[in-house]
């Protein structure tokens, strides 16, 4: 988790991805709708192409302008960052409702998002998720105690 944080856990790169995901992919375009400054937007924009989530290409040569997308790694983000997005309208939504409804392209459906098992199909949550040591577990800062009790449970 510590990992995938480092490469989007600032407070606006899940909504850069987000927009982009979106289809908002011009600079201009996610300055207004962000409402972040230009030299921010520049930095996360950057750090993103760097992490290789982001991509840009040129739309235009004189002047150079830019648009930016999401790479197979950032397409991959937004699983994570629909889920992230439930959990906030659930918790932390505005009394209007929710800000953004999603449809299933595959059924046409509105749907709210969920975290299935990826051999059974069942439903995750807190209850019905234990945890094990990994191939890559061991103990280091962040997971010292953790790896030990992992360890100690297998």
């Amino acid at each position: 988790m510590a990992r995938g944080l480092e490469l989007i856990g600032d407070w606006w790169s899940p909504l850069i991805i987000r927009d982009l995901f979106l289809d908002v992919r011009r600079f201009d375009d996610l300055v207004e709708d962000l409402g972040i400054s230009r030299n921010l937007l520049t930095r996360r924009l950057k750090a993103l192409i760097e992490a290789g989530v982001v991509e840009r290409h040129s739309y235009q040569d004189r002047p150079k302008r830019w648009e930016y997308q999401l790479s197979a790694k950032g397409r991959d983000l937004i699983p994570a960052l629909l889920a992230l997005t439930e959990w906030g309208d659930r918790w932390a939504g505005p009394k209007e409702g929710r800000p953004i409804l999603f449809v299933h392209a595959c059924c046409g459906h509105q749907f709210h998002p969920t975290v299935n098992c990826s051999v059974c199909g069942g439903s995750l949550s807190a209850d019905t998720v234990s945890a094990k040591v990994g191939p890559g577990g061991r103990a280091a800062p962040g997971t010292k105690v953790l790896a030990k009790r992992l360890q100690s449970a297998s």
